[in-house]
C-alpha cells in the first residue's frame, strides 16, 4: 500500500462522476490551487486529484471557492505497448476532504461534520 500525504488547497474545479467498463467503475476528478504554507500566490500551483468508487461522493459537499485539506495516496504505474515507448502514470486518489481549519472548530462549520471521514482509504 502507497503512503497517504495531505494537501491544503482552493477548489478550481470538479467533475462530474464517470462510469468506465461494463463493471461499474466509477472515477470523479478534481482539481485544487495548492494554498497554505510554502505556497507563492505569484506562481500558483495546480494539482489534479481523483476519487474513485464509493469516495466519489465526499465532493457532493463542495464548490468550487471551497478551501479544503485533502488525505491521498500516492500511486503509478507503467504501461508497455508494442512498438511504443514504456509511459508511467502517476495517480493521486483521494480517500478523505474536509474544510480546512475544520478542526479549529471542533468537527467543523456550523457544529456539523463537514467530511466524510473514513479512516481507511478503500
Amino acid at each position: 500500500m502507497s503512503k497517504s500525504f495531505e494537501a491544503q488547497g482552493i477548489i478550481h474545479s470538479i467533475d462530474e462522476t464517470k462510469e468506465y467498463g461494463q463493471n461499474g467503475f466509477t472515477k470523479r476528478e478534481f482539481v485544487i490551487k495548492l494554498s497554505g504554507e510554502g505556497e507563492n500566490p505569484d506562481y500558483p500551483n495546480y494539482v489534479a486529484l481523483e476519487l474513485i468508487k464509493d469516495k466519489c461522493a465526499l465532493m457532493d459537499q463542495y464548490q468550487q471557492g471551497d478551501e479544503v485539506v485533502v488525505t491521498f495516496n500516492l500511486s503509478g504505474r507503467l504501461w508497455n505497448a508494442p512498438g511504443k515507448p514504456e509511459k508511467c502514470f502517476t495517480s493521486l486518489q483521494a480517500w478523505k476532504v474536509e474544510r480546512a481549519g475544520a478542526d479549529d472548530f471542533g468537527g467543523g462549520f456550523g457544529g456539523g461534520n463537514n467530511s466524510f471521514d473514513q479512516d481507511m482509504p478503500f
